[in-house]
């Protein structure tokens, strides 16, 4: 997605779907399907232009489903009609074998391995399947944890492959790996105190 006009009509079409449905008077159900002809209409495109930014958003998250659109996953909490139980109906149960990764920066581990992940102002945290997805590929990225989807109550994939919770408990947490040097020089530290919390596992 190169061409600047599409990258602009894609970051607004995102806008408008994962948070700012309310605030621009847009009707949406509460697994965040709006009509595409009310949001041809907001952003003043044409259905033909919507499917083109649809087909060419780099991260996959617009779905078009006939006459309805929406954002797959990513929405705010505040001021948006998305509930949880409605997008965890519309998703598919995550049923993949072994560790799931989230990736952070340095200081907000160490806060992970003692508190957890929490989804804070989205209605769910994401994750991934491995380091090889652009979890692992974000600047803010230094450190990978390695995270057991047994021991997290509900844990759904999105039709872009996003896997999703709403929250990670600490004792989930199985394994950190650094990402970058900053995190290669604090995984001795941060390994050491994941070994030595109650509950957890450190992965080999």
């Amino acid at each position: 997605m190169n061409d600047p006009m599409i990258v602009k009509k894609s970051k607004k079409l995102s806008w408008l779907l994962r948070h700012g449905a309310n605030e621009a008077g847009l009707a949406m159900d509460a697994a965040g399907w709006a009509r595409v002809e009310d949001v041809c209409r907001y952003l003043r495109m044409s259905e033909q232009l919507l499917d083109r930014v649809i087909a060419e958003n780099n991260k996959g998250r617009l779905v078009r489903d006939g006459d309805r659109v929406r954002c797959c996953q990513g929405h705010s909490t505040a001021n948006m009609p998305v509930t949880q139980e409605a997008l965890e109906a519309s998703w598919d149960p995550w049923t993949g074998d072994g560790p799931i990764v989230h990736g952070t920066s340095v200081a907000a581990a160490h806060t992970i391995l003692a508190e957890g992940i929490r989804a804070m102002a989205r209605t769910h945290v994401h994750l991934a399947s491995d380091e090889s997805s652009k979890v692992g590929k974000r600047a803010a990225v230094a450190v990978l944890l390695d995270i057991d989807p047994t021991r997290i109550d509900g844990v759904w994939v999105s039709e872009n492959g996003v896997i999703l919770a709403r929250e990670v408990p600490a004792h989930a947490i199985v394994g950190v790996r650094g990402a970058t040097k900053n995190g290669r020089a604090a995984e001795a530290e941060l390994r050491a105190r994941l070994s030595q919390s109650p509950g957890h596992h450190v992965a080999s």
